[in-house]
């Protein structure tokens, strides 16, 4: 089994345009959430989400390249040429070398309302235009990406709810460690326009704390009322150890462990069981002792029942062992297909930097979350190890386990 390094990574989200600036949020405490006027008008229940501005890529991509893109590929790209910069990769490096593309997408909302509402309006299918094929297709941000940078290698879009992004690591690692790729980029993109989320206020899962958006998203806090949704993109760069030397590359840290199981229970209540099986399953992976694991990054969303049994089987797996956990989306809110990539990437630049973020707005536990320590301020430790969890409707399951290098 071949050893899988990441020596790259790129983000583009509500806690800034790039590693550096990122870094800086999650130093700082600082909420990505607002009040989004337009949601309120549109009947939502609750008008909170996270904040970003859809990138301007005209001085980047060609109008051709550019006519293909949703929301979220335009962010993956954004994410991608960070996280090839950070790697040392040129684009003569990825024409000559099969280079393999995993990436977590479950949703192109938009693309596809708009181009319905094109045909009922107009009554020509037409009118569509071409573009509005490859936008509208779930492998949409693949697509672009393969297609922008030339890469040859596996081209696959991971389509596992909230768990999306966590997967597309855990497959990419898979397909390194069995020699079948010697580079793969993977990652998450979720577009944040109301469309793609509408469904989700309309089941009263979203929190209504509109008066102060900031202090709306509360994960493992006993007052939580429901997630804040967000989005963006995260890319990573995953490399087998030996292609990373030979290249001379920059080794941030290595996957350890990936472990995945399927509740097969209700298709969006969370049990305790899948979740414990994929913790034990990527501790079993990592082969290591659950006190070398110096953070959790939580999955916690800020929903009632979520948390709750996220805190269960923490406390199932950890026991009487105290690691600190917290869960970033406390700042972010929830970023779906996204989110199991970038908070890699978040727990990555905490270990980097030796800090922990705060749970911001973690303020009185409830009787799940009182047997963890989870801190609600920023926590100044050098850690080696940490363990990142993402779960998804379906009962899908991600654990990976990332080491400092």
């Amino acid at each position: 089994m071949k050893r899988v390094v990441i020596t790259g990574m790129g983000i583009y989200s509500c806690l800034g345009n790039g590693l550096d600036a990122v870094r800086q949020s999650l130093y700082d405490g600082k909420s990505g959430i607002v009040f989004d006027q337009a949601r309120k008008d549109m009947g939502f229940r609750s008008a909170l989400t996270s904040y970003l501005e859809v990138p301007d890529l005209k001085k980047e991509l060609s109008r051709s390249q550019r006519v293909y893109m949703p929301e979220q590929a335009k962010y993956a790209y954004v994410a991608t040429v960070e996280a090839l910069k950070n790697a040392g990769i040129d684009m003569d490096f990825l024409e000559k070398n099969e280079v393999g593309l995993m990436y977590g997408n479950d949703s192109t909302a938009e693309a596809v309302y708009r181009s319905i509402n094109t045909m009922l309006e107009k009554h020509d299918t037409t009118l569509v235009g071409s573009g509005g094929i490859f936008q509208s297709m779930n492998s949409t941000v693949t697509m672009n990406l393969a297609c922008i940078f030339k890469l040859r290698g596996m081209n696959l879009t991971v389509s596992g709810a909230c768990a999306s992004g966590s997967h597309a690591i855990g497959l990419g690692a898979l397909l390194i460690r069995n020699g079948l790729q010697d580079t793969v980029v993977c990652g998450g993109a979720q577009e944040v326009n109301p469309y793609a989320v509408g469904s989700f206020d309309g089941i009263s899962a979203f929190s209504t704390r509109e008066n102060d958006p900031t202090k709306a998203s509360r994960p493992f806090d006993r007052d939580r009322d429901g997630l804040v949704p967000g989005g963006g993109a995260a890319t990573v760069i995953l490399e087998s150890y030996e292609s990373a030397v030979r290249r001379g590359a920059p080794i941030l840290a290595e996957v350890l462990g990936y472990g995945f199981s399927s509740n097969g229970d209700h298709i969006s209540v969370p049990n305790v069981d899948g979740p414990s099986r994929s913790l034990m399953m990527a501790i079993k992976d990592a082969g290591i002792d659950i006190r070398e694991i110096g953070y959790v990054n939580a999955h916690a969303t800020s929903t009632p029942v979520g948390d709750r049994n996220e805190a269960k089987a923490l406390y199932n797996v950890f026991g009487d062992y105290k690691v600190e956990v917290t869960s970033t989306k406390s700042q972010t809110g929830h970023e779906m297909w996204m989110a199991g990539a970038s908070e890699v990437i978040y727990s990555t630049l905490m270990m980097k930097n030796d800090f922990i973020a705060p749970n911001i707005n973690f303020e009185n536990p409830d009787e799940d979350s009182e047997k963890l320590n989870i801190p609600a301020k920023r926590v100044n430790k050098h850690f080696d190890i940490f363990l990142s969890n993402s779960f998804g409707f379906g009962g899908t399951n991600s654990t990976l386990i990332i080491k400092n290098l």
